[in-house]
């Protein structure tokens, strides 16, 4: 089973730095989107069926929470998760990201090893 994955992130090089962690962690991608902030990214699921949302916080246009809000409010949260990928997250941050729906959190810079662990978990995967 492959996923469709959606990456939002202003910066074209974060992006792609995702898409090579994921294929080094062997995370089997379907079709891979891509947004450069939440405003683009609510486009993107309107017309494509995304498995899993990888979103940073600091963006233009709509930011990372702000499109988690969104998600929220349309009941997107439940049905697909989403991993937050950002240098700034504090902890009181965290746990309001966490109240709106955000499955994983992940702490720039990463490894393809902490994408793999935080996409099996994410999705229910047993590494082995």
């Amino acid at each position: 089973m492959s996923w469709n994955i959606l990456i939002v992130d202003d910066s074209m090089v974060v992006r792609a730095v995702v898409h090579k962690a994921l294929k080094l962690a062997d995370i089997p991608i379907g079709e891979l989107h891509q947004a450069g902030d939440g405003q683009e990214a609510l486009a993107i699921l309107e017309n494509n069926r995304v498995d899993l949302i990888f979103s940073d916080l600091m963006m233009p246009v709509m930011d990372g929470e702000e499109f988690l809000n969104v998600l929220h409010d349309k009941g997107l949260i439940d049905e697909i998760p989403v991993v937050v990928i950002s240098s700034a997250v504090g902890t009181e941050r965290m746990i309001r990201l966490q109240r709106l729906g955000a499955k994983g959190f992940i702490h720039k810079p990463f490894t393809p090893e902490q994408i793999g662990e935080v996409v099996n978990k994410v999705m229910g995967v047993n590494a082995s």
